[in-house]
């Protein structure tokens, strides 16, 4: 029963506000919004505590879905840890988003319809981390994707907006269409789609190969592809990424609720889900760890350079799912979802307390029109901090302490560094590189928008003030989750609990985490170095040269383009893809549609019709001699008729 509650008590919300909004007003939306999410995010504690740490995993059958002759499909609740620990992610966050909305949204005109919204976002994304098979995962992937294009999109009055959430749309529906085609194969390999069945057969499948177009390979690997595709495409990883920066349109805490809990964490936990198959194909876990590593080290590059507040915490998202993924090609699956739970805590904590930054400069969100905050808004400044040392990881390697970022991220990458493989390699050197350069420009976000001279509008920076109590408040929760979540539950997700904290939710033919634990101190101490590297030099530019970083600007700027303007990749997809679909599609219009379809079709029987009438028109004059002459010929023809039949 908790379960279904935890599950549904969104969409309850969801309906309510969406459908009874203008009758309750503003307050009762968000009442009938924001109280269903904190019970969800109450129960969603006790289930963890009860499938996670008692070990009570079950599957609730709700009804039947498909029926149709030997293929039958039941709608039902699986919870095991994994799920357990989604529930949590997302509840959670999701409800201190709601509850900070009620303050960030508070002078907006269509408030019940956000809350709807985001209610209905929540409830896809835990109607997809409870699926019970691969149709009903299907179904909340793809109503995460709506929810987001609607959330991008809320402020429809913008053009950014709605070219935004169009873009997110489209780029998803790439990565959705090969999900799709994962699953059909699936299907034709398996004959089933719900996971216990097709788990339990895996094993006989694995040296199965097929042939298509007189090409023969592997079937589990080609199927975990396909799967990949989907995961890169909700998850932004490099190539199907670029919808991600420009998801900053929406509001702020779509922003964090897309980056922290929900969208983007569909991915990591689809491939952990499906651990069990992705374990017999090899070749396809190395394609994760390279695309993974790489986005990891491309994100971090593209953060350097960004001015819009909102979007160097974007990029850094990205940048650390690039992190999860290689997690997940190295085995390394429970530290993927550690780093997953941690991420959530301080990423929100981040993108609210930018938003809290926004709020007070009365939304201006470049950091070159900010500086000098901390002394207008010292809790936000805290805050901040504690939000950006979680993310770079900062701690003490050896003693075990630190922020959540620093337990979750080390692991990660110790665990890419003993695979000794070479993409293990690969991964964990562009892994330190990300690291490093992760720290600089959270130290540069920072710096450039609390320290040093205030470089905003006088009027804006002299009525600048701290947020009110409502989004204040659920940022302090965040910051305790940023803080103490590493420690708390290290032992847990990657320590000596975690066999049975996980369970059979999670399947590693090879226990990497075990060698993790086992590199050497040096493969410890790196990421910290490097973090420490990091932010000493974006103190050192920021706050002590500032002069250096035009400077720097100027002097590289090829290469600070390059970072600035993403690597080209909009660019490159307008002029690969943009562009020849308008043209192709502007030339099917006109020659095909117009000048074919409609010129010979319709448009051309009108015309043909139009013209005959009017000659049939002209015969018409209104003169007697016109019609005595016309019925004089037709007498020569009469005539002429009979003398021709009469004589022949």
């Amino acid at each position: 029963m908790l379960d279904i509650l935890i599950v549904f008590l969104p969409l309850l919300g969801a309906i309510v506000a969406g459908f009874l909004g203008r009758a309750l007003g503003d307050r009762g939306a968000q009442m009938a919004t924001v109280l269903p999410l904190c019970l969800a995010a109450v129960l969603s504690i006790i289930v963890f505590i009860q499938v996670g740490l008692v070990g009570e995993a079950r599957t609730t059958e709700l009804f039947t879905w498909f029926d149709s002759g030997a293929f039958e499909l039941s709608w039902a609740l699986r919870v095991d840890t994994l799920t357990a620990v989604m529930f949590c992610v997302v509840t959670i966050v999701s409800a201190v988003v709601h509850i900070y909305s009620v303050g960030y949204m508070a002078e907006d005109k269509s408030i019940p319809r956000f809350m709807a919204y985001l209610s209905l976002f929540t409830f896809f994304m835990l109607m997809l981390v409870s699926a019970d098979n691969f149709v009903q995962m299907f179904f909340g992937w793809e109503g995460v994707g709506l929810a987001s294009y609607l959330l991008i999109g809320f402020w429809y009055e913008k053009p950014s907006a709605c070219s935004a959430a169009i873009k997110a749309f489209l780029v998803n529906r790439v990565g959705d269409i090969g999900f799709a085609l994962g699953i059909a194969g699936a299907f034709l390999l398996f004959g089933a789609v719900q996971f216990d069945t097709v788990f339990a057969q895996v094993a006989n499948f694995s040296d199965t190969t097929v042939t298509a177009f007189g090409i023969e390979g592997h079937a589990l690997t080609i199927i975990c592809l396909l799967l990949f595709i989907g995961a890169m495409g909700k998850s932004a990883q490099l190539g199907l990424h670029t919808w991600l920066p420009d998801a900053m349109e929406g509001p702020t805490p779509v922003s964090a609720l897309i980056h922290a809990a929900t969208m983007v964490t569909a991915g990591i936990f689809m491939l952990c889900r499906l651990s069990p198959i992705f374990e017999y194909a090899p070749s396809a876990l190395e394609v994760v760890t390279v695309v993974g590593a790489s986005t990891a080290f491309f994100a971090a590059t593209v953060g350097l350079t960004q001015n819009d507040i909102k979007r160097v915490v974007a990029y850094s998202t990205c940048s650390q799912l690039g992190y999860m993924f290689f997690a997940i090609g190295v085995s390394a699956y429970g530290a993927a979802m550690f780093h997953l739970m941690t991420h959530a805590f301080f990423k929100a904590l981040l993108f609210l307390g930018a938003g809290s930054v926004i709020h007070a400069m009365h939304h201006e969100q470049d950091m070159r029109k900010m500086g000098g905050l901390y002394k207008k808004i010292p809790i936000t400044y805290a805050l901040m901090w504690i939000g950006t040392l979680a993310l770079v990881g900062f701690g003490i390697p050896g003693l075990g302490i630190g922020f959540a970022g620093f337990y979750s991220k080390d692991i990660v990458l110790e665990a890419a560094f003993a695979a000794h493989s070479a993409v293990g390699s690969y991964a964990f050197w562009l892994g330190i590189a990300a690291a490093a350069m992760t720290a600089f420009y959270s130290g540069r976000l920072i710096f450039m928008t609390f320290h040093g001279q205030t470089r905003a509008d006088p009027h804006t920076f002299e009525h600048a003030h701290e947020s009110p109590r409502v989004m204040i408040w659920p940022l302090y929760l965040l910051a305790v989750g940023a803080v103490l979540a590493g420690a708390v539950f290290y032992g847990l997700f990657v320590g000596d609990g975690r066999d049975g904290f996980w369970g059979s939710s999670l399947l590693a033919l090879h226990d990497i985490i075990e060698e993790a634990h086992h590199v050497p101190f040096w493969v410890k101490a790196l990421p910290m170095v490097m973090t420490l590297t990091g932010l000493g030099l974006s103190w050192w530019i920021y706050v002590r040269n500032p002069w250096i970083a035009g400077a720097l600007a100027e002097r590289l700027r090829p290469l600070y383009l390059f970072s600035f303007n993403k690597w080209y990749f909009d660019e490159l997809y307008d002029v690969i893809f943009v562009r020849p679909a308008y043209y192709l599609g502007r030339g099917f219009w006109k020659s095909g549609d117009g000048a074919l379809i409609d010129g010979v079709g319709p448009d051309g029987v009108a015309a043909a019709t139009l013209n005959l009438a009017r000659r049939a028109g002209r015969l018409q004059s209104g003169y007697l001699y016109h019609y005595a002459f016309a019925m004089l010929i037709g007498v020569v023809a009469l005539v002429s008729w009979y003398l021709l039949v009469t004589l022949g």
